[in-house]
């Protein structure tokens, strides 16, 4: 148990936390959202330092990053606790596990350990990841400085719900992003995850600003978010605010936690919301959990190659002088793209 950051005292020992985008105002004795960050006598403490639920390898196209370092392996970690509470939630069992019992679970994997197995693993990054990275921010920080020190690369898998400030401080150590646009409706994400839609777009934008490399992925819901209007709302957000350039993920949804009454996503309706994208002058457009002809490669935007072949989560083939397409010199966004 660590004391936390990002927060002020309120009177009556209350405390609020500023560190991600609720603004939680805590009375003595209880948790935040997040159910991780808890006030005792008026100080607020993470009780997720050094506590790890999770520690694996994972292709660093399994984020999905498919611009950063492709073909590179990743150490992923993460620890209970979300400020979401999506109804859809594919590891509601450990990201909502402070919402349904008082105890912390995990192991204590300090950073230092974390660098070094990612280090002994040849690991080119850690993804702060499974569940959301933002709630377990110190230690993600403090992992993250010193990864940086030695040579590895830093990842957030996010809900992007982190405040301005926090984001901020870890910036200079975090490399890139995938950031979850679940929908593009206020009513969406009060009634599906509890959240706010304002509050994404603006943490979107705030990636951007600060220069972390970014892709945004959309599961794609039947009867929620899957209408071509959203989708189109969704693809000129992203061209218009954050950059043609920033790849776009288009996913199956299949039913899970407390949403097991929808079908499971039509690959008609994801080849539709690919569609929308190239209309949206999007640049770099995936399909993920369903399996298409090509709709993991990356093409060059100049002539159509592709310069980056996948299968699944496994890289095939790269076809690239340095960052650029070998068949036409047209330059592909991203970062390591020649590694």
């Amino acid at each position: 148990m660590q004391i936390a950051q990002f927060w002020e005292e309120r009177e009556h020992a209350r405390v609020q936390c500023h560190l991600c985008r609720f603004h939680c105002v805590i009375v003595d004795g209880r948790r935040g959202r997040c159910g991780v960050r808890e006030n005792r006598a008026g100080t607020l403490y993470t009780l997720v330092y050094g506590r790890s639920i999770a520690e694996q390898v994972d292709p660093i196209e399994k984020k999905p990053l498919f611009h950063f370092h492709p073909g590179s392996r990743s150490l992923s970690i993460a620890t209970v606790g979300c400020n979401f509470h999506c109804l859809h939630c594919q590891n509601a069992d450990i990201s909502q596990w402070p919402h349904q019992r008082q105890d912390v679970p995990g192991e204590d994997l300090m950073p230092e350990q974390i660098v070094a197995d990612a280090t002994a693993q040849q690991c080119a990054s850690i993804a702060y990841t499974y569940t959301e990275p933002t709630i377990f921010f110190e230690y993600a920080y403090d992992t993250a400085v010193l990864a940086r020190q030695a040579g590895v690369k830093n990842v957030f898998v996010t809900n992007g719900y982190t405040t301005t400030a926090a984001l901020e401080k870890i910036a200079p150590v975090l490399d890139a992003a995938n950031v979850d646009l679940k929908g593009f409706t206020e009513s969406f994400y009060r009634d599906v995850t509890g959240a706010s839609l304002a509050g994404v777009l603006e943490c979107l934008k705030d990636y951007r600003r600060l220069g972390i490399w970014l892709e945004v992925t959309t599961l794609v819901i039947p009867g929620l978010n899957d209408s071509p209007e959203e989708l189109r709302q969704i693809a000129d957000f992203i061209a218009s605010e954050l950059g043609p350039e920033v790849p776009w993920h288009v996913t199956a949804f299949y039913p899970a936690y407390k949403m097991l009454d929808r079908l499971p996503t039509s690959p008609e309706t994801l080849l539709r919301a690919y569609a929308i994208g190239q209309e949206a002058g999007l640049a770099h457009l995936y399909i993920g959990n369903v399996a298409t002809a090509s709709g993991e490669d990356t093409l060059c935007p100049g002539c159509g190659a592709a310069v980056i072949r996948r299968q699944g989560f496994r890289l095939l083939k790269i076809d690239l002088e340095g960052s650029s397409c070998r068949h036409c010199g047209r330059k592909i966004a991203g970062v390591g793209l020649g590694c």
